[in-house]
């Protein structure tokens, strides 16, 4: 019979990348797989993770697009013009 001690498992969090990060990563992901040196599963794997990354970043542009929306509308709401800045 086999026991597992959960007290010596070490649980880390994936790293959540920044968009400048990501970006980075999905070049070097379209990097390697133009050059064509992957076999198949491998390159189906870094597709799959290129893919991954490019929804993130969408996720993250768009949160700040809302963002950007909601400042300004806010401004507009306060009085504030165009010019008043």
């Amino acid at each position: 019979m086999c026991y597992f001690d959960r007290s010596e498992m070490i649980i880390m969090a994936p790293k959540k990348l920044g968009l400048d990060e990501s970006i980075k990563k999905l070049d070097k992901i379209v990097s390697e797989l133009e050059l064509g040196n992957l076999d198949l599963e491998n390159s189906l794997k870094k597709y799959e993770e290129g893919i991954n990354i490019y929804r993130k970043c969408y996720e993250m542009i768009k949160e700040a697009e809302l963002q950007i929306e909601y400042l300004n509308k806010n401004l507009n709401e306060d009085g504030m013009g165009k010019n008043d800045i």
